[in-house]
């Protein structure tokens, strides 16, 4: 269970909360780069933190992310008019450019200095692989761009998507890090799921409904090592990198592609979840990357032309009872990500941790949460730079380990953990 009060500071993350400040600390997605395909494209709307934002791509290329309400009257500048590198509100004709600063306000005498005074709001946003950054924080304190690896690949070797979560951030996070409910949850998709079927990993998984739990700590977070048994007397290993605040992989299966999330709040009730697939050291197949787009894997099958999910609260994700007495799943919910998305969502926007009853396998959330408090407090009271800031905490890699009983999981697997380009990912 959780103290009412340390739910709140962790789970708040608007303009002036401690967990809101810690995550204006970092780099995080903002958005997909294919919703701002081509220069002068339609501006996006989006919130983020709880902030009302606008993102637009000028004449020139230059992405610009500012608040989203005109300076003059507080209309929507995504009704705007993306033109001639800058971004015109629709209802006086205010234009803005992508640093939000004012360049031109018809209405005023040609000599007049009075557009040079008024700034909206901006922040940075910089394409990194398929996603576009941004960080929310103090200019002067800004750190060096992300380097995870899944976003450093070539344009050939990764694929990323999105979702809507209708859920605070934290208990979608504390899914991705909690390995015990894949052996229930999602049977059905090791069963069954081009992008998991198939790996030697999935029996042990299937073999042991207990499976033993070790967390280490990380520069970045922490290594959660989830054991089960293997034949001649050994450990399957599944390790779980977390990269703060909520940078997580799964723990890869055979040759298939690696994944991973970020969980990123909207506001205190809804979050987006990144997913995405990436090979360290080949190309994606097309049948990988349709199977991605379909929403297998660790992606979703999305209502076209929105990031909402197709299988949804407003439809109880397509619950097939059919199915989940056939066993063809177990939830009754198709694919892995609907199955995590509506057990975590039924729990409420944010669930009440002050009546869980948390047992041995889930160390590891709460190791994370104990990890979470301490950084927001040491950033509120003493100002300490929170990891998983510096770049060089980003180049982890998640693992599938057979080892012999008596080895260290997080001694054994160093190199395994650590991303290398032109190396293959440790999977079994």
């Amino acid at each position: 269970m959780l103290k009412p009060e340390i739910n709140e500071l962790l789970t708040r993350t608007g303009p002036g909360t401690p967990m809101g400040a810690m995550f204006r600390q970092y780099w995080i997605p903002a958005m997909l780069a294919e919703e701002l395909p081509e220069n002068d494209s339609p501006p996006v709307r989006l919130k983020l933190l709880s902030e009302r934002l606008i993102a637009f791509r000028d004449s020139e290329g230059r992405y610009g992310l500012i608040d989203e309400f005109c300076a003059h009257r507080g209309a929507s500048l995504w009704f705007g008019r993306n033109e001639q590198s800058g971004l015109r509100c629709a209802y006086h004709g205010w234009k803005y450019d992508v640093t939000g600063q004012c360049v031109e306000v018809p209405s005023e005498p040609d000599n007049n200095n009075f557009c040079a005074n008024v700034k909206l709001t901006a922040y940075p946003l910089v394409r990194i692989g398929d996603v576009l950054w941004t960080y929310l924080g103090d200019p002067a304190k800004q750190p060096p761009l992300p380097e995870f690896e899944f976003a450093l690949v070539p344009p050939e070797q990764t694929y990323t998507s999105k979702r809507w979560q209708e859920s605070n951030w934290l208990q979608a996070f504390e899914g991705g890090i909690d390995s015990s409910h894949v052996t229930f949850l999602h049977s059905g998709g090791l069963k069954s799921d081009p992008l998991f079927k198939g790996a030697k990993g999935n029996e042990y998984n299937m073999n042991d409904l207990k499976p033993f739990f070790e967390v280490a700590e990380a520069d970045g977070g922490l290594f959660v090592g989830a054991r089960r048994n293997a034949e001649d007397g050994q450990y399957y290993w599944r390790i779980t990198p977390w990269v703060m605040p909520c940078f997580t992989m799964v723990p890869p299966r055979g040759d298939h592609p690696m994944h991973g999330h970020f969980w990123i709040p909207i506001d205190d009730h809804n979050c987006w979840a990144y997913s995405f697939d990436y090979h360290p050291v080949r190309a994606l197949t097309e049948a990988e990357r349709q199977a991605m787009k379909d929403g297998h894997g660790v992606h979703s099958a999305n209502i076209p032309g929105t990031y909402r999910p197709q299988a949804n609260k407003d439809n109880d994700y397509l619950m097939d009872r059919e199915a989940q007495r056939a066993g063809e799943t177990y939830s009754g919910i198709k694919g892995i990500a609907m199955q995590d998305a509506s057990l975590q969502e039924s729990m409420g926007p944010i669930v009440d941790r002050s009546k869980e009853r948390l047992v041995s396998a889930d160390t590891g959330i709460i190791k994370a949460r104990q990890r979470l408090r301490k950084a927001v407090l040491a950033l509120r009271d003493e100002g300490v730079v929170p990891p998983g800031v510096d770049p060089a905490h980003h180049r982890v890699r998640s693992a599938a380990v057979v080892l012999p009983r008596e080895s260290s999981f997080i001694e054994a697997c160093q190199d395994a953990l650590t991303a290398s380009p032109g190396v293959p990912q440790s999977t079994v």
